[in-house]
């Protein structure tokens, strides 16, 4: 199985964080499943690092993941999800979060998140959600 793992995700997992995402992440990793990323999720996770060891060794980890590219369709299908959605008065606060779930349905994976912008793009867009 393909799974698009989210930055929410990826934190608490780098601080083990003991949430039911982080043991679903594990548990992928334990069954060596295909984790993916894209480049705003590996963007966002690495920006946030502030020691050059720490950053040196996340990029290092990360870079044996599956790297899922972002075609223009995604950016055109990201900037549909969060129209429509602020057209039925729903307002994604990241819009990147729209980008991330693009790829995720672009790729018919499902991601694995713990951020509530996520929902209603399952709900109205068949974002597929990995629990």
């Amino acid at each position: 199985m393909m799974v698009l793992v989210d930055t929410t995700v990826w934190i608490d997992f780098f601080s083990a964080n003991p949430y039911p995402h982080v043991k679903t992440l594990e548990n992928l990793i334990a069954d060596r499943e295909d984790i993916c990323l894209c480049g705003i999720i590996l963007t966002e996770v690495l920006q946030g690092i502030r020691e050059d060891s720490e950053f040196n060794r996340t990029r290092d980890l990360l870079a044996n993941l599956v790297f899922l590219p972002m075609q223009y369709s995604v950016f055109i299908r990201s900037a549909e999800i969060y129209r429509n959605l602020r057209r039925k008065g729903i307002t994604i606060r990241k819009p990147v979060d729209c980008m991330i779930a693009a790829v995720a349905i672009e790729h018919g994976i499902p991601l694995l998140h713990n951020d509530k912008d996520f929902i209603p793009i399952e709900k109205h867009f068949g974002l597929k959600r990995l629990k």
